[in-house]
């Protein structure tokens, strides 16, 4: 069993989602550029439905508030020689706005070799 400090993340950004809002986020690395998209599309019995896509893979996770489901880890780019220290996000759902209906998620990006930049397009 491993931990993840702070230091273990290179940036970090929070980002609140409607029903079916969807935000993109372009990932790039050395001449390459990937598309990572992030919906929801329900919340019941306090798990939330996530869609993801990203280089055109397609998955479904459903995070809850507390307990082990709370997050994802997304791969960035191949492992290749770093094989152990491949870059990633980590998706955290840190919380569900009752008031406004929205999810709200934290995005930590890992990178020790300082290769990944990505921007919010949405």
């Amino acid at each position: 069993m491993s931990t993840i400090s702070a230091n273990d993340f290179a940036q970090k950004l929070e980002i609140s989602l409607k029903k079916d809002e969807q935000k993109k986020i372009l990932v790039k690395y050395d001449s390459i550029e990937k598309l990572f998209k992030l919906r929801w599309t329900l919340y019941h019995n306090n798990g939330l439905v996530v869609l993801r896509s990203y280089d055109k893979i397609v998955a479904q996770n459903v995070l809850y508030l507390r307990g082990k489901n709370q997050s994802f880890l997304l791969e960035l780019s191949p492992s290749g020689r770093d094989y152990y220290n491949p870059p990633y996000f980590l998706v955290k759902f840190k919380d569900f706005n009752y008031e406004k209906k929205e999810a709200i998620f934290e995005i930590f990006l890992s990178d020790k070799n300082l290769q990944i930049e990505f921007e919010e397009l949405q």
